[in-house]
């Protein structure tokens, strides 16, 4: 395939690239056609499931930062979100590294713990985090009573939120 791409390249963009005004911007964007664009298409598709698996990790732990610095701003209705977030993507890394498969598109925290075979290890305070959580995905981004949720959303309970999400984090990334 990139040979075929570098053949039509040379083919049809070289002539057309050699008579601009502005050689150097022309050239490198020659190479970046030639050279770069088909190792960023081939890369895409030949990721294997430990950088998969990265990905979800380094996704979840950005998410566990935006989820701190929400609680920091006082931004409460999204520091729950992104929890779940956190958690959802750490169990997906846990997914991909367990099962060798890209995993569901799915944001039920449960039903992910579950397909990665650690719900039945967890303990009752972690299961109880997941339940937490697991609604706060959907009210934070549809909040159809969104005052309601507010008034339930302090400070004081967005960051045992986020200890607790904390704490399921480190447990379920020594599952990896």
């Amino acid at each position: 395939m990139a040979k075929i791409l570098k053949a039509e390249a040379d083919k049809r963009l070289l002539p057309f690239l050699l008579n601009q005004k502005h050689i150097c911007c022309t050239i490198s964007l020659y190479t970046f056609i030639v050279v770069v664009l088909p190792k960023l298409v081939y890369k895409k598709r030949t990721d294997t499931m430990d950088e998969k698996s990265k990905y979800w990790l380094e996704m979840a732990e950005y998410d566990f930062e935006t989820a701190r610095v929400m609680l920091a701003g006082k931004r409460f209705l999204y520091v729950g979100f992104m929890c779940h977030q956190t958690i959802e993507k750490i169990l997906k890394a846990v997914y991909v590294s367990k099962l060798q498969e890209n995993p569901p598109h799915t944001h039920n925290l449960t039903y992910l713990a579950q397909q990665t075979r650690i719900y039945d290890t967890m303990s009752e305070d972690q299961k109880s985090t997941l339940d937490i959580l697991e609604p706060l995905n959907i009210e934070a981004r549809y909040p159809t009573q969104k005052e309601k949720l507010m008034k339930t959303l302090n400070a004081e309970r967005c960051e045992d939120i986020v200890n607790k999400a904390k704490g399921l984090y480190q447990w379920i990334k020594n599952q990896l």
